[in-house]
């Protein structure tokens, strides 16, 4: 046999193999030959037209094309003016709070499915016509319980959502309670709703929008945030009262010492019932069974401690250990600003929430924004009922120091600080209580059943 017609023995064995590769190859290049090219590659998603709602707030140009102007300030609040944030730029959506909301489940709902209103027109007022929301979390009820239904149902206990304040208005106008709210005078309920709902509002302004009194608009993109920043959210509406004593900002505050110890936000400490309701109404936010207290990390130890044993039962913890805070008072709302004006103080009172905080006898109260003629500007002179509560709330401000000017003592004794003592006739400390001649003259009828007056141990006169 001719070598020429003799196959290698290892091209013998290797021949079926060696065929298959031959045959996918062939096959392979016939099919690229033959296919177009668009096949193989990954298709651009097309671009979005302004004919959407979508496609119109993440076109910025359009946005500014399309703007109404405002027609009013910003909403301001006790922190002060809001700041000003342009029309469109309060509702584009972009960037990477918008790209994370694309991400998320209430992306697929549609932005009609949360906003109503009408989707694939280029027509502005067609697209917000009809039964259009501007915040859907206003219905909160309806466009948020198919997913949060627990929370939606203890929503409408949250004083977060204005049912204390909404309960003084009414009651300080001659009515029973919040449920009676809806009651009042038209041009009343408009005033309420452009200055005190400026912070008191519903799921969007602590998750999506920047709260009204921080200029409003969305946040980030539309994204939703799970927990509210501390800053931008909480501080933002708990301003004054809250936020800036937290942080030390008034001269002369430090802050908390939560905050520089432990690093503690917000909602490390508020993360239950007092922010989203538990399904039983309450008066105030005092009223929460779950509210946080200090003795759900710190033991008083009575047994060492002998200033914890004497007063533990005489009045709360930030009577000792909270420093100066912020007060104002006489509030024209919508008009004129507070009559009196910002200050810092501190002040110990008989405890105005007796029926609540049974166990102090004294508290620490802050000055409120109430005044007879808070809503003159609205139509409504004066309050039916104004000393319905006093001028000075319950307070337990946010601004804890282990070691205050009450709890330094260089002689060892509590009272030193505290204590009113009669000094050859000066009464020193008597600044730290709330007395008769401390209030206005409008204030007295409201705020007398609080004061101290003959109801502190007489030796400390003497």
């Amino acid at each position: 046999m001719s070598i020429l017609n003799e196959k290698p023995k290892n091209l013998q064995k290797s021949l079926p193999a060696f065929y298959f590769f031959f045959v996918f190859c062939l096959i392979t290049s016939i099919s690229i030959i033959g296919c177009d090219e668009s096949d193989n590659e990954e298709e651009e998603p097309e671009e979005m037209t302004v004919a959407s709602c979508e496609g119109c707030h993440i076109n910025y140009a359009h946005l500014q094309a399309v703007y109404s102007p405002d027609t009013e300030a910003p909403a301001g609040g006790c922190g002060g003016e809001a700041p000003h944030y342009e029309p469109f730029d309060r509702v584009y959506m972009s960037g990477e709070g918008y790209e994370e909301f694309k991400k998320n489940s209430h992306y697929k709902i549609g932005c009609t499915g949360c906003h109503n209103g009408t989707d694939n027109t280029d027509d502005k007022v067609v697209a917000h016509s009809g039964d259009f929301l501007k915040h859907p979390s206003a219905e909160y009820q309806t466009k948020c319980n198919t997913c949060h239904a627990e929370i939606t149902k203890n929503f409408v206990t949250s004083i977060h959502n204005g049912t204390g304040q909404m309960r003084k208005v009414a009651m300080r106008s001659g009515l029973s309670g919040a449920s009676d709210f809806e009651k009042l005078p038209a041009s009343h309920k408009e005033g309420y709703s452009k200055n005190c709902a400026t912070c008191h509002g519903t799921c969007g302004n602590c998750h999506v929008v920047r709260p009204l009194s921080g200029g409003g608009g969305l946040a980030n993109g539309h994204s939703f945030t799970k927990t509210p920043d501390m800053i931008n959210v909480c501080v933002t509406c708990h301003v004054s009262r809250g936020g800036h004593a937290y942080l030390g900002v008034a001269s002369g505050t430090q802050p908390d010492v939560h905050l520089t110890s432990a690093g503690y936000k917000c909602t490390d400490c508020h993360s239950g019932a007092e922010l989203h309701g538990d399904s039983k109404p309450v008066d105030q936010r005092y009223a929460y069974s779950k509210l946080p207290e200090c003795s759900q990390c710190h033991s008083l130890n009575t047994s060492t401690n002998k200033w914890h044993l004497m007063h533990s039962e005489d009045f709360n913890c930030q009577v000792c250990h909270s420093q100066n805070y912020n007060n104002c008072g006489s509030c024209h709302v919508h008009g004129e600003g507070a009559r009196v004006p910002s200050y810092m103080g501190y002040k110990i009172a008989m405890n105005p929430i007796r029926d609540i905080k049974k166990e102090y006898k004294l508290a620490l109260v802050r000055r409120t924004l109430a005044a007879p003629d808070n809503w003159k500007e609205y139509g409504v002179p004066e309050y039916a009922n104004f000393s319905k509560f006093p001028t000075y709330n319950y307070t337990t401000p946010h601004n804890i120091l282990r070691w205050t000017s009450r709890t330094k003592t260089e002689d060892g004794t509590c009272f030193s600080n505290c204590h009113i003592k009669n000094e050859n006739g000066v009464l020193k400390n008597k600044e730290l209580y709330l007395f008769e001649s401390d209030l206005l003259d409008w204030e007295k009828t409201a705020t007398k059943p609080i004061t101290v007056d003959d109801r502190l141990p007489s030796k400390w006169f003497n």
